[in-house]
């Protein structure tokens, strides 16, 4: 497992052999916002009291806190993209959504360290 997850934050987690520390950046935002932890629990604790102390300095600042992608996404692509697409998304037997997100799975997970998907 590479991922936690608290509140509405996933952070991606890696393993520091020089340190000997796990390391942690929350995803899907613009902010950078980092932890680390030794062991398991210090890393869900670093987590959690990251996220708290990012909410309270964007109220403190007046900044709206960055949330993790919705999931929603629209695309502009020229007709015969868009025809190829839903061709090939009927071949296998999928709707258009299924077969773009196992499409953009794939490709997404093809280029670490930016994938936090599984």
């Amino acid at each position: 497992m590479n991922e936690m997850r608290y509140s509405d934050y996933t952070a991606k987690i890696e393993y520091d052999p020089e340190d000997r520390v796990f390391v942690g950046h929350i995803a899907g935002i613009r902010d950078i916002v980092s932890f680390h932890g030794a062991t398991v629990e210090e890393l869900e604790s670093a987590f959690q009291e990251a996220v708290e102390h990012y909410l309270e300095v964007c109220v403190k600042i007046g900044q709206k806190p960055q949330r993790s992608y919705s999931g929603k996404l629209t695309l502009r692509i020229p007709p015969e993209v868009h025809l190829a697409v839903a061709t090939a998304a009927e071949t296998d037997r999928k709707s258009i959504n299924q077969w773009a997100a196992d499409v953009l799975r794939e490709a997404a997970s093809a280029h670490p360290p930016y994938s936090t998907i599984r």
